[in-house]
């Protein structure tokens, strides 16, 4: 049996673990540390024989499964829809969210011409954007943004994936990017893009383009 030191140490944690839980921009992330600390509560109820503590925590776990279901689910309303990248919303968007974007792209500029933007939305909200400079039918992506709320929810996996038809539309069947640092590279290859040509260097120029074919 635990001494009653170590009990209320499981309960202190799993109480840090809600506040912490509450801290969180992303949605992903709060239930995720919510599940936790609803667990690790349900099991200081077991510990301290409260069955109130052990019914709730049990609950919220459930509940917490169930929205992290949907949420990392690919069931949920995802939309993409091209905007004039002078359009006073997409303006206000951007400058709203200008701080989070520099902290990924500090150059992040819109291009000043033959730009071409898709809104990104879920369940019907903004939630981000993709950015870009257009040549023929080959797009060079400037901004590739999601909000915090939803960045962990596999809109950007969408966007280039199932939704990829909204590029298409456009006429657009070729995607680049540049390479950027290891994290960036890490990330284009999740969403299927190939480093272009080949590199025999011992580490990628942030100049060498990644891309993605439409077709």
């Amino acid at each position: 049996m635990l001494a009653i030191d170590s009990v209320e140490l499981i309960g202190y944690l799993a109480s840090a673990l809600v506040v912490v839980s509450l801290t969180m921009a992303s949605v992903v992330r709060l239930r995720m540390i919510s599940l936790l600390g609803s667990i690790t509560f349900a099991v200081y109820g077991i510990l301290i024989e409260s069955a109130p503590i052990i019914i709730t925590n049990v609950s919220i776990a459930v509940i917490n499964v169930w929205f992290l279901r949907t949420e990392l689910g690919l069931h949920r309303d995802l939309g993409a829809s091209p905007i004039a990248p002078d359009a006073p919303f997409l303006t206000d968007f951007i400058d709203f969210h200008l701080a989070d974007i520099r902290k990924f792209q500090p150059d992040f500029a819109m291009p000043e011409r033959d730009a071409f933007v898709l809104l990104l939305t879920r369940d019907g909200l903004p939630a981000g954007a993709v950015v870009g400079r257009r040549h023929d039918d080959e797009l060079a992506i400037a901004l590739d943004y999601v909000t915090p709320p939803y960045r962990d929810s596999r809109l950007g996996k969408w966007v280039f994936g199932p939704g990829r038809g909204a590029f298409r539309k456009a006429g657009i069947t070729r995607l680049t990017s540049s390479a950027g640092d290891a994290a960036h590279r890490a990330y284009l290859e999740r969403m299927g893009f190939t480093l272009r040509g080949e590199w025999s260097g011992p580490a990628l120029s942030p100049d060498q383009e990644y891309v993605l074919d439409l077709a």
